[in-house]
């Protein structure tokens, strides 16, 4: 059971706790009293250190969308090592992904890549700055961008920081500049009237906005497909481009959440499933946008390098992973992905506790707040649904499933109907344990 002061989780963690600040390089891994450390993964499934296994609905923030030592992944990434690992020059495989996401979203005509999500949003609002020749960009409040300072404004203000008739840019890390707030316009999500009237006041100014259309730190609530449209009209209105970050929401469909709600953004960044277990980042967009990196006529507008950008390994085992998932597979990870949303949302009903799931596709959230969640300021926890939500996932933890703290959960291709009614039971069973609380 979890915690157990005699673990090889906590002695490594004492270990870590020397050489690496607080034990963590990763903060969205760190729990108390001492993370649970990954020994190996198959499948669906994850061993911790002591032996003890776990059903994985966290795939390490949703990029393992096939799972741990899926052999095609295998086969592909071992097949480049023999080759080489890196190398200064480019290679055919990078050409190789990027026709493939081309392929797949309409809205892109060009793809460069870089390393993670973050670099591939801080390289999309650069490019925009670059495209628009303007400062500014706009952004939802409490959505998660990245470590990029301009990404990160108001990714979690408290309640007293909110402002009254609109969101406020609010600094999450100590340190960020000033200037990087003023030129930060927050917008809400999901209230179509306020976001244009605020990108509309600040337009002449904006180089882009920049949106998620399934926030995960702003409640995973799907956007409105009104919402969307009215901030592509917007954008086009006021001459700023329209970023749709689907680092996490391209694993929603064979076309990625662009596909479902069917607009066509100006950028788009990807990672995660994109590099089939590898560190990965992309930006496309349209040529003509896309043509601040192109170093054919001199300096670029946007310089872009990067040691391991287009890493071959990352790109062959990226391919496997892509064609992997077919309409067939997309499908499969719908169905289960409703019948678990289904089956917990039944469980919070059948053992009296407020709350519920939220989420399309392969992605649900398990929410303890009494009331719609839409956006930021809804999924936002009292103190004493913070306190059910820990419990759960206390509980959650010691019945075999491993979810996120915030309660994000994402399925694998692995996963069988079998593991699909375990997610469910464990769930069950930790919803029954707040519920003696209530």
């Amino acid at each position: 059971m979890y915690p157990d002061p005699n673990s090889s989780s906590q002695k490594m963690y004492d270990r870590a706790l020397a050489s690496l600040p607080g034990g963590n390089t990763r903060t969205t891994v760190f729990m108390k009293p001492y993370p649970i450390y990954a020994a190996r993964g198959e499948g669906c499934r994850v061993w911790d250190l002591d032996g003890n296994v776990y059903i994985d609905c966290i795939n390490n923030f949703t990029s393992q969308i096939h799972g741990h030592a899926h052999p095609a992944l295998i086969a592909a990434a071992t097949a480049q090592l023999a080759l080489g690992s890196a190398f200064g020059l480019p290679t055919e495989s990078e050409v190789d992904l990027a026709e493939l996401l081309v392929s797949r979203l309409p809205s892109v005509d060009q793809v460069r890549f870089a390393n993670s999500g973050t670099e591939a949003v801080m390289m999309a609002l650069k490019a925009a700055r670059a495209h628009t020749g303007r400062p500014k960009i706009a952004k939802c409040e409490g959505a998660y961008h990245g470590s990029y300072d301009y990404a990160e404004v108001s990714l979690d203000p408290t309640p007293e920081a909110w402002g009254r008739n609109a969101p406020v840019s609010v600094a999450y890390a100590k340190g960020t500049p000033e200037n990087v707030l003023a030129d930060v316009i927050t917008i809400p999500f999901n209230d179509t009237e306020a976001a244009v009237s605020l990108i509309r006041e600040h337009g002449p100014e904006l180089a882009c906005v920049l949106v998620d259309p399934m926030p995960n730190r702003a409640g995973l609530a799907p956007a409105d497909r009104a919402y969307l449209e009215a901030l592509r009209k917007v954008t086009r209105e006021v001459g700023a481009l329209l970023i749709f970050d689907e680092v996490i929401t391209f694993r929603l469909g064979f076309r990625g959440a662009q596909g479902i709600w069917n607009i066509d953004p100006d950028l788009t960044t990807l990672g995660k499933i994109i590099g089939g277990g590898f560190p990965v980042g992309a930006i496309g967009g349209q040529k003509e946008v896309m043509a601040v990196f192109d170093p054919r006529p001199g300096k670029p507008a946007l310089p872009h390098g990067g040691t391991f950008s287009a890493n071959p390994v990352t790109m062959r085992a990226g391919i496997a992973a892509m064609e992997l998932l077919d309409d067939a597979a997309f499908a499969r990870l719908d169905a289960m992905g409703e019948a678990v949303r289904s089956g917990i949302g039944a469980a919070f009903k059948h053992h009296g506790v407020p709350g519920g799931t939220v989420g399309l596709g392969s992605l649900l959230k398990i929410h303890f707040a009494d009331r719609p969640v839409r956006d930021y300021r809804s999924a936002y926890l009292s103190e004493e649904e913070a306190r059910r939500q820990a419990l759960f996932n206390r509980a959650f933890l010691n019945r075999g499933v491993l979810a996120a703290g915030n309660g994000l959960m994402a399925l694998s291709t692995p996963m069988t109907d079998t593991d699909i009614h375990a997610i469910i039971d464990a769930a069950s069973g930790a919803l029954e344990e707040v519920a003696r609380t209530l």
